[in-house]
């Protein structure tokens, strides 16, 4: 009986009702198509003169080469059911009037945030390289870098939840909360417990989840719940079972703020996975970030402008955005700037900060990431540094959460390890982690992915910081790491059957729709 109530389980969650209304309207669009196309003489060539336009028009799109060949063959090669998956799946774009609205809310919460000129120029003085990293992350996202008032890394999620109740009880003003999954248990009740208390003495506490990436996770209207404790809580961008572009663009982020001048960030969500108090695909190892002083103001920015986005009610950031020059904590070695990347803006943020690392490393790279599904200008800029000399190392996990993505992921090795770059597979299990750390100088730590979805399609958060004595923390947690995981060969990855390569030749080419 338990295969029982466990299937009935899967059959009842939102994602897989979610998934099967889907199917229908594709099965309805697909029918639609058929039935056209044996009533009406030209209807054939009417649906490939559609296609062609469609085709057309992701072709002429500012978006990545690898996604354009993807849909146009599978539009070309089957229209119709082509159409119908790119109206679903393929889209990442919103009206004009959703655009500006957004961008209204994005002028508003970063106008609160001071100029950087001054600080960008002192960094010059000591890497020119540098200065161009921190001025590009200012100038196209439009958040500033400021000098480090206290950083915090944490190797594992486990490490963050101890720290994250400790800001909790020292809040006076309000606590921001901003996440992809939340989930019932130790992790996030032990949080709502805290965040109830602060409610009853008067700190303002607002929660934000996506509420596709915790369709399996909480009940439908879980938002509901949440505000019967006195929080005000959004889902972003409400689950519909429709054809809409804007489902495809989530919310990934991960945010927790207190009174704007502490941060908490980095890869894990409020799920009892992220801390290994449920076990899922072996040791998971994440890792988080906490964030004081001056920079909190990036975070407060972000979030105020995605919740004023998602409930259509602006309001007064002020009060918000603390006196940073009052009491600030002592300036400590190094500089630190959260940014934000959006997929609405046609500019590929964290990508870019990606590529800037590593097209100007000179000694090594270390990467830990969950997910490793590469473009073409990913894949030329990992291989050249490692040809050039310089140590490029990749963390993937050694047990996968998805088995079909995994195989996409393994498909790409061959050719990295071709031009000397080190992959190693995480021996205890899972690794959810996204951190870059380049030259002992240089490092990031957030949400964003090695992915597709990640880089093209969500909503994310990162923070770049140079010169801090956390990225000497973070290269050290990256040695530990190497060690405790097993390097993979390329005698290994060219001994895999054709029945593999074949099957990994074909995700390659779909990858940008996974």
């Amino acid at each position: 009986m338990k295969w029982l109530n466990k299937l009935r389980k899967v059959l009842s969650s939102r994602l897989v009702i979610w998934g099967i209304v889907m199917l229908l309207q594709i099965g309805w669009f697909i029918s639609l198509f058929l039935y056209i196309h044996n009533h009406f003489r030209y209807a054939g060539t009417c649906l490939e003169i559609v296609a062609f336009i469609i085709v057309l028009t992701i072709v002429n799109a500012q978006t990545n080469p690898s996604y354009k060949v993807a849909w146009s063959i599978l539009i070309l090669g089957a229209p119709v059911l082509g159409i119908a998956m790119y109206f679903l799946f393929g889209r990442s774009d919103i009206t004009k009037r959703k655009r500006k609205k957004l961008d209204k809310m994005h002028t508003k919460s970063v106008r609160h945030l001071p100029s950087d000129s001054d600080i960008i120029q002192e960094i010059s003085t000591r890497s020119r390289g540098a200065a161009k990293q921190a001025g590009y992350i200012s100038k196209w996202s439009h958040f500033p870098i400021s000098r480090n008032q206290g950083l915090t890394y944490y190797c594992t999620g486990d490490d963050t939840l101890k720290p994250i109740l400790d800001a909790i009880s020292k809040a006076e003003h309000y606590i921001f909360l901003e996440f992809f999954i939340i989930r019932e248990g130790v992790f996030f009740n032990t949080i709502l417990d805290a965040l109830e208390q602060k409610v009853k003495e008067g700190v303002e506490v607002r929660l934000m989840y996506d509420d596709f990436g915790s369709a399996n996770t909480v009940p439908h209207h879980y938002d509901r719940y949440i505000e019967s404790f006195g929080i005000r809580c959004v889902r972003f961008n409400p689950l519909k079972p429709l054809f809409s572009a804007v489902m495809n663009n989530r919310d990934h982020r991960k945010m927790l703020i207190i009174d704007g001048k502490i941060a908490f960030t980095g890869g894990f969500n409020l799920a009892d996975e992220y801390i290994n108090q449920r076990k899922r695909f072996g040791h998971w190892k994440d890792n988080g970030l906490r964030i004081e002083g001056r920079p909190v103001a990036n975070f407060v920015a972000m979030f105020l402008e995605m919740w004023q986005y998602q409930t259509g009610m602006p309001e007064d950031e002020t009060p918000y955005f603390p006196e940073y020059s009052m009491n600030e904590p002592e300036v400590l070695p190094g500089y630190v700037q959260p940014f934000a990347d959006s997929p609405l803006d046609h500019e590929k943020v964290g990508e870019t900060v990606y590529l800037n690392i590593i097209n100007r490393a000179k000694d090594y790279i270390y990467i830990f990431t969950p997910y490793l599904i590469v473009d073409n200008e990913m894949m030329t800029a990992l291989c050249n540094a490692a040809k050039s000399g310089v140590d490029v190392r990749i963390v993937t996990p050694g047990i996968p959460d998805k088995r079909l993505v995994f195989l996409l992921t393994q498909s790409y090795y061959s050719q990295l390890l071709r031009a000397g770059v080190k992959i190693y597979q995480y021996g205890p299990g899972f690794i959810h982690a996204k951190t870059f750390v380049c030259d002992d100088v240089i490092a990031t730590v957030g949400t964003i992915n090695l992915d597709y979805r990640s880089l093209y399609m969500h909503f994310e958060c990162g923070v770049w910081m140079y010169g801090t004595w956390e990225v000497g923390q973070i290269k050290q947690d990256a040695l530990e790491t190497f060690r405790i995981s097993k390097e993979i060969t390329y005698a290994r990855e060219a001994g895999r059957s054709w029945i593999i390569r074949t099957l990994q030749g074909i995700l390659r080419l779909f990858a940008p729709l996974l």
